[in-house]
């Protein structure tokens, strides 16, 4: 990550600290500092699909992009461990409306477990708790990953962002606490041996369901198969509706703005429409009439050959624009989610730079 972008990965130098308890006043200078800051924020709207670098938080870089675009409002679609690199979801404005339905979809790692130890986090990152001499063969491996696909049990790692008593697995964890976590169950849909970089070492693809950890298949696959074992690198692919060749780089973006700064570009071309998190939800296009009395939080009837014949949950479009998340039955419409795309917001044309 070069100069610019490690600049931009730390606080705001206009922003300033937060005021004591009991504070009555603030000089007027600190005051016209944090008045013109506030002013710099925009509404920005849609998705930015970060290919995370190693090394970085996942809240790091949802900072990093937020300070880039001048968003107010921005999250994430599911945390990327600082060991892991690829697929960072990153929602700006009012796409964070639409985080959930990312979250549920769909996720495809690729990862590499060293065979020999495993460790108290479960990755790189630990200190060792079990070892072993033994290598598993190829064979060995592929007979045993049917127990590790389907809807199966797994505990997860103790290193974990779960609550435990109101507490972060991880936080116990590092304070030396005993952390018993709970089997939950989990969906992996693909589990496959793809290599043998070098010896000791393998390489698998994972597709799998919310709340899978593939740190937890490889310890569980290295106990299984009696040689322990961590993961040693991880990158994610994609997840839900967006895949691998719709990731951009921080370089590339901040190249973006950088040319969007100097008018020779737009920052609407480095993020993906609000509605592309909703690919799986049918779409029903209204008259801007009822799209505005969704907006009021009003119900719409459609009837005759406008009446839609499904029922559940549609995303709303009014003249091409997203406009509400509604449920659907009998032919009317209750929105549950409202749009406001005022400002800019994703066209999903990126341009090579």
């Amino acid at each position: 990550m070069n100069d610019v972008l490690k600049n931009l990965a730390q606080p705001h130098a206009e922003e300033p600290p937060a005021p004591s308890f009991g504070a009555t006043s603030r000089p007027q200078g600190e005051s016209r500092k944090k008045q013109q800051f506030r002013r710099d924020k925009r509404d920005v709207h849609g998705w930015v699909l970060l290919d995370k670098p190693v090394g970085m938080t996942s809240t790091q870089a949802v900072g990093i992009i937020k300070r880039l675009f001048s968003a107010k409002r921005a999250g994430h679609a599911g945390t990327l461990d600082p060991l892991a690199s690829g697929m960072l979801p990153v929602a700006l404005g009012e796409a964070t409306k639409t985080v959930p339905f990312v979250m549920d979809g769909r996720k495809l790692y690729r990862f590499t477990v060293q065979w020999g130890e495993e460790r108290d986090t479960d990755d790189a990152e630990g200190r060792a708790t079990q070892t072993s001499d033994a290598r598993p063969e190829d064979e060995a491996i592929r007979a045993a990953l049917p127990a590790f696909t389907g809807t199966i049990l797994q505990v997860p790692p103790r290193y974990s962002a779960i609550k435990v008593a109101g507490e972060r697995a991880y936080d116990l964890a590092r304070d030396g606490e005993a952390v018993e976590l709970a089997p939950r169950e989990v969906d992996i849909g693909r589990l496959e041996l793809t290599g043998t970089p070098v010896p000791g070492q393998s390489d698998f693809e994972a597709e799998c369901g919310k709340g899978t950890y593939v740190r937890a298949i490889a310890r569980d696959l290295g106990r299984k198969l009696g040689c322990f074992g961590h993961v040693c690198a991880l990158r994610r692919v994609a997840v839900g509706p967006f895949g691998e060749d719709t990731m951009i780089s921080l370089e590339r973006l901040e190249a973006m703005c950088q040319k969007a700064a100097a008018g020779e570009a737009s920052l609407a071309d480095a993020l993906m429409p609000v509605e592309t998190a909703l690919d799986d939800i049918p779409a029903l296009a209204v008259s801007r009439a009822d799209a505005a009395r969704l907006h009021r939080g009003q119900a719409v009837l459609l009837r005759g050959r406008d009446a839609p014949i499904f029922t559940g949950t549609v995303y709303v479009t009014a003249g091409g624009q997203l406009q509400a998340l509604a449920d659907v039955d009998h032919g009317e419409i209750v929105p549950k989610r409202v749009f406001n795309l005022a400002g800019l917001h994703g066209t999903g044309r990126r341009k090579e730079i």
